[in-house]
C-alpha cells in the first residue's frame, strides 16, 4: 500500500513502506510540521499578477505549508490581486500585505463562492481556512494590524492618524461626524448622481482658508440656509462685520440669483459709487418715504403728498431768489 498526503503535504505511511527511508521521511514531515506550526516565507506577486499556491507533497518549502506569508511585489501592483488556496486545506495564517502599489491582497480558496479575506496594503490579518465545503469553503480572519474589518467592533478607535491613502470617506445620507459627547457636529445629506460639492482649502501665513463651490457644472452658487426664520450671522462677536468681494470687483447684493430682483452696488474704486437700482418701475423706500423711480424735469424738486410718498414738482420759487429749505426725514 503507497503512502498518502495530508492537504499540507505531510506523508502519511503505510505499514511496511519505505523501508530504509522512513528515518529520513519522517524528518521531512517534522520539518513540514515545524513550518506549519511557526515558519515563514513571501509569497512575490511578480510584477503585476495573482498567485496560485500548491502542495508539495513530501518535501518542505511550499508556501502554503507554512504560518506566516508575506506578500511582496517585484514591482507596483495597479489592482487587488489574489492569492489562492487548494480547496482541501485547513490551517490559519499570519498575512502580512507588503506589496507596494497601495493595493490590497485577497486570500481565498481556488474556486467556489466561499468567504475570502481581504488584506490592505500595510496592515496584517489572522485568516483561517476552514475547508467546511467540498465546493465553497470559506476563509475568515481577524485583525491584528491595519484595518481588515470594522462590523464587529461597535466602539473603534484609533491608535494614530486616518490616511485615507488616496481613498474616500463614504457617509450614508444625514449620518456624519459627532464630538466625544457623541452629539451631532457635521452632518451630510445626500443627492443623488451628485455632481457639485463643497471644497474646503487650508493656508499659509497671511492668506485666507476658503469653502469653495465646485463640481460638473460651469457656474455654481454657494447656498447658506438657515433653519426656520433663522439668519446668517458673520463676524467674531467681538468686533464690526465687514463683508467684502475677493479682489478688485464690485460687491452686489440682491435676490433669487439676480430675477426680478434689485441691486445695490458698492462700486469697487476711489471714489467709486454706491447706486441702488430698483427692478422695473419699483420705487426706493428710505425710511418710509418713497422717492421716484426716475429723474424730474430741470428746476422742479421733491416734493410730498403728506403721506410718506415723493415725487418731482413745482416748487413755487422762482429762479434767482434766495431759497431757504429745510428738508426732514423721516
Amino acid at each position: 500500500m503507497a503512502s498518502t498526503y495530508t492537504p499540507l503535504g505531510v506523508e502519511l505511511m503505510a505499514t511496511g513502506e519505505n523501508a530504509g527511508t522512513w528515518g529520513t521521511k519522517t524528518n521531512t514531515n517534522l520539518q513540514i510540521v515545524e513550518q506549519i506550526s511557526g515558519g515563514y516565507t513571501a509569497v512575490n506577486f511578480g510584477s503585476d499578477a495573482d498567485v496560485a499556491l500548491s502542495v508539495s507533497d513530501g518535501s518542505t518549502g511550499a508556501a502554503l505549508a507554512h504560518r506566516v506569508l508575506e506578500f511582496t511585489s517585484s514591482g507596483s501592483l495597479t489592482a487587488t490581486r489574489n492569492c489562492t488556496i487548494p480547496l482541501d486545506v485547513q490551517q490559519f495564517y499570519v498575512l502580512k500585505n507588503s506589496t507596494t502599489g497601495s493595493q490590497s491582497i485577497t486570500f481565498k480558496y481556488a474556486s467556489g463562492s466561499g468567504n475570502s479575506v481581504t488584506v490592505t496594503n500595510g496592515s496584517s490579518v489572522i485568516a483561517y481556512a476552514k475547508a467546511d465545503d467540498g465546493t465553497n469553503p470559506n476563509i475568515e480572519s481577524i485583525n491584528i494590524g491595519g484595518i481588515a474589518s470594522l462590523v464587529a467592533d461597535t466602539s473603534p478607535q484609533l491608535g494614530g492618524n486616518l490616511d485615507t491613502n488616496s481613498f474616500m470617506i463614504d457617509f450614508d445620507d444625514a449620518h456624519g461626524i459627532r464630538d466625544e459627547n457623541g452629539n451631532e457636529q457635521l452632518f451630510f445629506t445626500t443627492t443623488g448622481s451628485a455632481v457639485n460639492y463643497l471644497n474646503v482649502t487650508n493656508s499659509a501665513t497671511g492668506n485666507d482658508p476658503k469653502l469653495s463651490a465646485l463640481g460638473g457644472d460651469s457656474n455654481i452658487d454657494l447656498a447658506v440656509s438657515p433653519k426656520g426664520t433663522g439668519e446668517v450671522v458673520v463676524g467674531t462677536g467681538a468686533a464690526d462685520a465687514t463683508i467684502t468681494s475677493s479682489g478688485a470687483h464690485n460687491l452686489i447684493l440682491d435676490t433669487n440669483s439676480g430675477t426680478n430682483s434689485g441691486v445695490i452696488t458698492i462700486v469697487d474704486g476711489a471714489n467709486g459709487n454706491i447706486t441702488i437700482t430698483p427692478n422695473g418701475s419699483g420705487n426706493i423706500v428710505l425710511d418710509g418715504l418713497t422717492f421716484p423711480n426716475a429723474d424730474g424735469s430741470a428746476n422742479q424738486a421733491l416734493i410730498t403728498n403728506g403721506s410718506g410718498t415723493l415725487s418731482f414738482g413745482s416748487a413755487g420759487i422762482s429762479t434767482g431768489k434766495a431759497i431757504a429749505m429745510a428738508i426732514v426725514f423721516g
